[in-house]
C-alpha cells in the first residue's frame, strides 16, 4: 500500500514501484497456497473454505499476466485504465482480510491453549 501511494504522489517511478512489488508476488501465492492447502489437511473447514476465494484470486491473477509485461504490475500499463486505483484497492482488501484471518487464528490458539 505504501509503495502504491508513493508511485500515485510521485515520490517513486513506475518502473521501481513495479519491480519492488513483483518481487513479493510469488511467495504471497506459494504462502497463500500452503496455508489453504494446511488448513484443508487439518480439517479446519471455515478457514479453508474462507481462504480458498483469496488464494484462487492469487494464482489466477499471476497465471493471466500478459506475455509481455513485467509482472503482475508493469510499469507501461499502471498507469491507464485506472489501473493504480485498482491495485490500491486490491491492497487494501488483502489488508483486511489478512487481519481478519489474524485475529482469528490468535482466536483459535487462545481457545485451544487456555485450560477449560
Amino acid at each position: 500500500i505504501i509503495t502504491l501511494s508513493d508511485l500515485e504522489c510521485d515520490y517513486i517511478n513506475a518502473r521501481s514501484c513495479c519491480s519492488k512489488l513483483n518481487k513479493w508476488v510469488v511467495p504471497e501465492v506459494i504462502g497463500h497456497a500452503v496455508v489453504t492447502v494446511l488448513m484443508l489437511i487439518s480439517l479446519h473447514w471455515f478457514i479453508f473454505l474462507l481462504n480458498l476465494p483469496v488464494a484462487t484470486w492469487n494464482i489466477y491473477r499471476y497465471i493471466m499476466v500478459p506475455s509481455g509485461n513485467m509482472g503482475v504490475f508493469d510499469p507501461t500499463e499502471i498507469h491507464n485504465r485506472g489501473q493504480l486505483k485498482s491495485h490500491m484497492k486490491e491492497a487494501m482488501i488483502k489488508l483486511g482480510f489478512h487481519l481478519l484471518c489474524f485475529f482469528m487464528y490468535l482466536y483459535r490458539l487462545v481457545s485451544k491453549v487456555s485450560p477449560k
